[in-house]
């Protein structure tokens, strides 16, 4: 009987998440990105983010990818239970103080507050290996075509 309680809990915890989870638009995240200051921090356009959200997650804010180390990745940044976030199972570091599921909602100021921890860190955006793999070095005002902001777009292409 006890097995049923725990699935049920487990099926409501998901229905929840679900339910406040976004697959964000492109010109509807950007804005939101805009606003949360991120036009520029650290040198990186909102071109940059955009794109390394993405390869992510396809903007997808409940998107939870599993890795072969037994940690996993929490939401629209892909932020890794093992460094940055809290997810009860694997040992962590939890540097952005913060529980793994709470970057599974469509409130993603959190997630962005985590992410600029992370890109204040030496590595910047190159952290992310979808960013390196698939924006670094690219024209990224593409991302911003069509949005109606006023966003600069900074030429310079990020090594």
């Amino acid at each position: 009987m006890q097995a049923w309680g725990t699935v049920v809990v487990t099926l409501a915890t998901l229905m929840v998440v679900t339910v406040d989870s976004k697959i964000y638009e492109r010109c509807e995240l950007a804005a939101r990105m805009e606003r949360a200051g991120l036009n520029g921090y650290k040198g990186y356009g909102i071109g940059d983010w955009l794109c390394m959200a993405h390869y992510e997650s396809g903007f997808d804010t409940a998107f939870v990818d599993h890795n072969p180390d037994g940690s996993s990745e929490y939401g629209i940044f892909q932020l890794n239970s093992a460094w940055w976030c809290d997810n009860g199972i694997t040992p962590t570091k939890n540097l952005c103080h913060m529980d793994c599921h709470d970057l599974l909602n469509r409130h993603i100021l959190d997630d962005i507050m985590c992410a600029k921890q992370i890109v204040s860190s030496q590595n910047g955006l190159s952290a992310w290996t979808s960013w390196r793999r698939h924006c670094s070095g690219h024209d990224l005002s593409e991302w911003l075509k069509g949005c109606d902001m006023n966003v600069k777009i900074d030429p310079k292409i990020h090594p």
